[in-house]
């Protein structure tokens, strides 16, 4: 058993590579290449797979990660804001399209039964291939994706009432399921989501979450979603709305963002499968058999849909644009009539040759569902230069607006690490009003700051899905505080791939690792070593009299050059402070000739510092010459430091002299 699923799986992806690479140098969506590499290795393709059972299995579990991961990038905030949609516009597409589709099938000559059996089979679409387009195009959260989003849930729910309907439909007695009773348990699962959401998921992860333990972080996650999966199979819901609503328990703690990294590589390895069982589904027997038939009835199915789906849209209020992208995006036959379909064949429902010809169409709707996508793009174009009335463009509900959801930051700087240094950069931060997101893996810190309101969510760096969260694609700058060069690494090539723009700061612990650094992709880097050095040989300098202006210009070449005068020992030295340690016992200043100084081309016999000023001139400092004792003949030149020795309330009226004068 394990070895026939381990090689179906091999056969699979095997395939899949080939054609899934071509179709992107062709830049066509890897979606159909997916549901391609499936008809060519199932059983009506070349016959590489003939059980495909294994295959659907592991196909549910991707539909169950997708709408887990989409329940966690949604929250119960944003769901709540869905309900107009979900259910005026949720029930308004489903009644529409199926009342529309029962009646051309009983014109057809089928009885009324099988007829409302087929308008409700059509009238559901595929949440999963939907979702995956919409997130793909970065459009989950723009006003059709939303409303998009609303109908699949509504749909969801109503395939669990459908259900309940076909025993009905067919005439079975003492099968149906009260609705009483549904009823009441899908108002538990409410209360439930709430209350895990707000109390237990969020102590539970808390925990798991203090352990750093990725991967118990990972079974933890997964463990709730299941688990909540299941509780809603049990009540006679579906899979995938339970994960769903798993997924938006977790999106109400902290540690979302962080889950939904972990799990997206599985998401997609999943739907990746599930494309490729949907496509071993097309039997092409029947498709060359009846071949214009289904041609037709796909493209009737896929125009029906997409006026229906835009009726039903306008009908709650949005703009043309928004109706004709939901229309389009919605057109196809969704995964989870292939289910009620063989309820409905074992019940029977429809015919042996109906539900093999129903398969075929619904296959074929989702092959083309991109293509079908692209035009409704082209369509808004089209329709936004036909003079249309205003109600028909701008809606007449304006309370949803395009992209209405939380604001992306926009040229901020992103903090990893919320140790030290990464609050000593977010308080510069707020003292140059400059907008900053932090990012950390300690819990404790994260709750706590979050308490204190601020800009904080616990995640991995070094995981796409918490960058872009982090807004990566639009920040200006990237600090990494944590000093270890695996995880400095991966979180540089993460920020470098998904922003090749962005100005990356990094801080590492030792003088060995930072060409590490350097070639990982830093833009610069801070050494503690040398930082540490540069402040102890500042100080030195200070205590032995070398100006400030010297030190802070030697320490910016320092670290303008990558510290690699620190790291070079051919570098010359400056040698006065060989000449201070002869002073050190007396109280002696350092003082640098300005070019336009009163001093500068005068004698130290004319300047007469002693009588004038009580001031005494120990040796000068001329190209990193030493004069030590200089005589009263000696000329005093630009840019010489002068070691001079005099009391403190005399140095004042010095500095005047050798400074630059002031006009």
């Amino acid at each position: 058993m394990a070895t026939n699923l381990l090689t179906d799986l091999l056969i699979i992806f095997g395939l899949s590579i080939p054609v899934v690479f071509t179709f992107s140098k062709l830049k066509i969506a890897p979606l159909i290449g997916f549901l391609l590499a499936g008809i060519l290795a199932g059983p009506f393709g070349f016959g590489l797979i003939q059980d495909i059972e294994n295959i659907e299995f592991l196909a549910e579990i991707g539909v169950v990660l997708l709408l887990f991961t989409i329940g966690m990038e949604f929250s119960l905030r944003d769901l709540l804001q869905l309900r107009r949609i979900v259910v005026f516009g949720g029930g308004l597409q489903l009644s529409i399209t199926s009342v529309v589709v029962a009646l051309i099938f009983i014109w057809l000559g089928n009885s009324r039964e099988s007829s409302i059996f087929l308008g409700l089979l059509v009238a559901l679409s595929s949440t999963a291939i939907v979702l995956k387009l919409l997130q793909e195009k970065g459009e989950i959260y723009s006003l059709h994706g939303r409303t998009s989003l609303g109908i699949l849930i509504f749909q969801d729910i109503a395939a669990v009432i459908i259900i309940l309907l076909i025993p009905v439909l067919a005439g079975i007695p003492g099968t149906e399921k009260s609705f009483f009773e549904l009823i009441l348990q899908g108002l538990g699962l409410i209360v439930f989501t709430l209350l895990s959401a707000r109390y237990v998921v969020p102590f539970i992860m808390y925990q798991v979450a203090k352990t750093r333990n990725n991967e118990l972080f990972l079974l933890s996650v997964i463990a709730i979603g299941l688990s909540v999966a299941w509780l809603t199979s049990m009540v006679g819901l579906s899979l995938a709305l339970g994960a769903f609503l798993a997924g938006l328990i977790i999106s109400e703690s902290e540690y979302s963002v962080q889950a939904l990294g972990n799990l997206i590589p599985f998401r997609d390895m999943f739907m990746s499968i599930f494309f490729i069982s949907i496509g071993m589904l097309l039997d092409l027997n029947i498709l060359r058999e009846h071949l214009l038939l289904i041609l037709t009835a796909t493209l009737a199915v896929l125009l029906l849909k997409a006026l229906a789906n835009s009726l039903s849209t306008f009908l709650i209020g949005f703009p043309l644009h928004t109706m004709i992208l939901v229309g389009f995006s919605l057109s196809q036959v969704g995964e989870f009539s292939f289910i009620l379909a063989k309820v409905g064949f074992a019940s029977g429902l429809i015919s042996s040759l109906m539900y093999q010809e129903f398969l075929d169409v619904a296959v074929l709707s989702m092959v083309l569902t991109p293509l079908f996508m692209s035009i409704g793009y082209r369509t808004t174009t089209f329709a936004d230069l036909l003079p249309f009335p205003p109600i028909l463009k701008q809606g007449w509900y304006s309370k949803f607006k395009e992209n209405e959801s939380e604001e992306k930051p926009e040229n901020h700087v992103i903090i990893v690490g919320f140790g030290i240094n990464g609050r000593n950069v977010v308080t510069a931060a707020k003292a140059a009003s400059i907008p900053y997101i932090v990012i950390d893996m300690n819990p404790e810190v994260v709750r706590i700051e979050k308490q204190r309101e601020e800009h904080i969510f616990y995640g991995d760096a070094a995981q796409n899905a918490v960058l872009e969260h982090a807004g990566i694609q639009t920040a200006k700058s990237v600090v990494v505080t944590a000093g270890d060069p695996p995880s400095a690494k991966r979180i540089i090539e993460a920020a470098q791939r998904l922003n090749p723009e962005i100005h990356i700061i990094a801080r590492t612990h030792f003088l060995s690792e930072l060409d590490k650094f350097y070639d990982f992709g830093a833009d610069e880097v801070i050494s503690d070593e040398f930082e540490s050095s540069i402040e102890l040989f500042t100080r030195v300098l200070h205590r032995y009299l070398v100006p400030s202006s010297e030190i802070n210009s030697l320490t910016s070449t320092l670290r303008a050059d990558h510290y690699k005068m620190l790291r070079s020992p051919d570098i010359p030295r400056k040698k006065i402070c060989d000449l201070a340690l002869d002073f050190a016992d007396v109280e002696i200043r350092s003082i640098r000739v300005g070019k336009s100084s009163k001093a500068a081309g005068m004698t130290l016999g004319k300047l007469n510092l002693r009588k004038n000023y009580g001031v005494s001139a120990l040796a000068i400092s001329r190209s990193h010459r030493i004069i030590p004792g200089p005589e009263a003949g000696t000329e005093i030149l630009a840019d010489d430091i002068l070691l001079v020795i005099s009391p403190p309330e005399n140095l004042d009226e010095v500095r005047k002299l050798f400074e630059d004068s002031v006009e």
